[in-house]
């Protein structure tokens, strides 16, 4: 039986807002309004007066989460300028075309290639699918998928496009708490986890879609319209291209500070807009407008700052790590990985940044003082963040099913806990091999 130290009791309360959190995500309340409500709790509890309070939310604008909120709102920024200039529609039209769709397999895999290089390239599910989904759709329809079959695509891939794109927000965050490369996270921990993914997914679409072919079809519009690029479009899409992998180069090679995103998502919105043919002007309206939709979440990252220092301050995970260190002796590093992985897959929910800052924080003592590999860990905060959102029903697989035109849930969930358990699976086996 383990013993509480009284010290170690009363710093469990610091932890009040943290479990405050997890109960109110879950009860659907608005992840901005929990986490405001919750940085007031551990304001209290870590006793801040109202300048302390003033200076923690200052503190905050310079954190690393603020940087992110921000690299997310010029990625929405750029996502725009793509959306005006054709260049999103471009690719997506060659990557359809180019392939020659005329079988499902082929259908299959064209929308599967779209959906990852789209959602990679702007960082967001719903705006790369909302791109995709006109393109697409149609495709879909003229060769008999499903819209099941669409609907777990649009998800399954999305989610791990959103751990290999250079710039997404939940890469740039897994760089930035571990300090790994983008190369060799690439190649240990989000590649393997995304060909697991998409194999285990392409598996189960043929069966979604043998199952769900005659039962919940397309219907093929009698004309359609479809996109054509022009030559302008053509041409700031090779321009966006050739400019984007050089960045990407450049950053590797210099090995460039998360604040290097910053120039790249302003340097391709303007670049890419004067060759699409927007005045200067016009391509920091969009920029701006692409920001203003997300001011929400730099909001919300703002403030987590503040709530994950008061909930340090009043010794809420100081106790947890004088908890849990008797546990994890008995099962030493691979179950310090396990653990933080399975929590963050069943017990933490909402934005991926969250999750894996949290559970960083909460885990930060016991992954230095045991010396557990950044490697495992990274796949601990990959394997929670995508488990979590594959086995419930969240954001990204409501807004997956909308954009598919599919009301199918019970497919959607099929695929994401047959995903979910080969995930955690691999995190069990990784955690024993390389923790």
């Amino acid at each position: 039986m383990i013993e509480i130290a009284p010290t170690t009791a009363w710093g469990l309360l610091g932890l009040a807002p943290l479990l405050l959190y997890v109960v109110l995500v879950f009860r659907d309340v608005d992840i901005l309004a929990a986490t405001a409500i919750c940085v007031v709790l551990g304001a209290l509890l870590s006793h801040q007066t109202p300048v302390s309070f003033g200076a923690a939310l200052a503190n905050g604008m310079s954190s690393f989460l603020a940087l992110v909120g921000l690299i997310i709102m010029l990625g929405r920024g750029l996502g725009e300028v793509l959306n005006a200039t054709k260049v999103s529609h471009t690719i997506v039209h060659r990557i359809i075309y180019g392939i020659g769709v005329d079988t499902e397999k082929k259908a299959m895999l064209g929308i599967m290639a779209a959906c990852m290089v789209i959602v990679g390239l702007l960082g967001t599910m719903a705006g790369g699918n909302a791109i995709i989904a006109p393109i697409v759709l149609p495709v879909a329809a003229a060769v008999g998928l499903s819209r099941s079959t669409v609907g777990v695509i649009f998800q399954a891939v999305g989610e791990e496009a959103l751990i290999l794109g250079p710039f997404t927000p939940p890469v740039i965050t897994l760089l930035g708490l571990t300090g790994l490369g983008y190369g060799e996270m690439l190649l240990y921990v989000s590649g393997p986890v995304a060909l697991i993914t998409l194999a285990v997914t392409w598996l189960m679409i043929q069966r979604i879609q043998r199952n769900t072919r005659e039962s919940n079809p397309y219907q093929p519009p009698e004309e359609t319209r479809r996109f054509e690029p022009t030559a302008r479009n053509r041409r700031a899409t090779a321009v966006f291209v050739l400019c984007f992998l050089a960045a990407v180069v450049y950053g590797i090679a210099v090995k460039a500070p998360t604040s290097f995103v910053i120039v790249i998502m302003l340097g391709l919105s303007v670049i890419t807009g004067l060759v699409g043919g927007l005045r200067f002007d016009e391509i920091l309206s969009h920029v701006a407008r692409g920001m203003a939709g997300n001011v929400g979440l730099f909001l919300l990252f703002l403030l987590l700052d503040p709530f994950i220092v008061f909930v340090d301050k009043a010794g809420g995970f100081a106790a947890l790590t004088a908890l849990i260190k008797p546990m994890m002796e008995i099962g030493g590093k691979p179950a310090i990985v396990v653990a933080g992985g399975f929590l963050g897959a069943f017990g933490i929910s909402g934005a991926t940044v969250t999750t894996m800052k949290l559970l960083h924080e909460m885990f930060g003592q016991l992954l230095g003082s045991h010396g557990v590999s950044m490697l495992a860990w990274a796949l601990a905060l990959v394997v929670a963040t995508r488990v979590n959102n594959f086995v419930f029903p969240g954001a990204n697989m409501a807004s997956s099913l909308g954009f598919a035109e599919s009301v199918d849930m019970k497919s959607m969930l099929r695929n994401g806990w047959t995903v979910g358990a080969c995930q955690l699976t691999f995190l069990i086996l990784y955690s024993l091999l390389v923790a």
